[in-house]
């Protein structure tokens, strides 16, 4: 197995055990999905409640998430356009100097790469939920919740070169 973690951060962002596509050799889509998580052991008292009642209990029981957020920790966060693509720059800037350091043959494709592909994500931008890694550092990936064609299929968008990958 592969656990993929955060270049600079080290937080861990998700792992292979999802399944996932490279999308123009610069990022990963990763799809999840919303689970149920109960919260606790019912207890049974002997009481009857009423159907209002159970109808709580059940909301009180148990958690919608989604399963990659869970799994890893991610922590949501927000941001306006201007503050994004304040980030973006400065965070695109790290990897690149990461990448001159580790593998200066990448860092022509990921500029080229990463321009475009930011572009659509800025075009989109209202479309998106954000989300960074466990430690929250403000210097780390800041990954990108989106939705399919469907409207209920969600999928993560994680920067590949801003990566790490552990084999487990």
């Amino acid at each position: 197995m592969l656990l993929y973690s955060d270049l600079i951060t080290d937080d861990e962002l998700f792992s292979d055990a999802f399944p996932m596509k490279l999308v123009d050799d610069i990022a990963y889509e990763v799809d999840c999905q919303t689970i149920v998580i109960k919260k606790g052991a019912d207890i049974d008292i002997g009481a009857n409640p009423s159907a209002e009642e159970q109808d709580e209990g059940l909301e009180d029981g148990a958690e919608t998430v989604n399963n990659v957020v869970h799994s890893f920790r991610l922590q949501q966060t927000s941001f306006d356009k201007k503050s994004y693509l304040t980030y973006l720059k400065g965070y695109m800037k790290t990897v690149k100097a990461k990448l001159a350091e580790t593998n200066p043959d990448r860092v022509d494709a990921f500029e080229k790469g990463a321009q475009a592909f930011a572009k659509k994500v800025v075009g989109g931008f209202k479309d998106y939920e954000f989300y960074t890694g466990e430690s929250m550092n403000p210097d780390g990936m800041v990954a990108l919740l989106n939705y399919r064609e469907d409207g209920v299929t969600p999928f993560f968008t994680f920067w590949k070169d801003g990566l790490k990958e552990v084999k487990l």
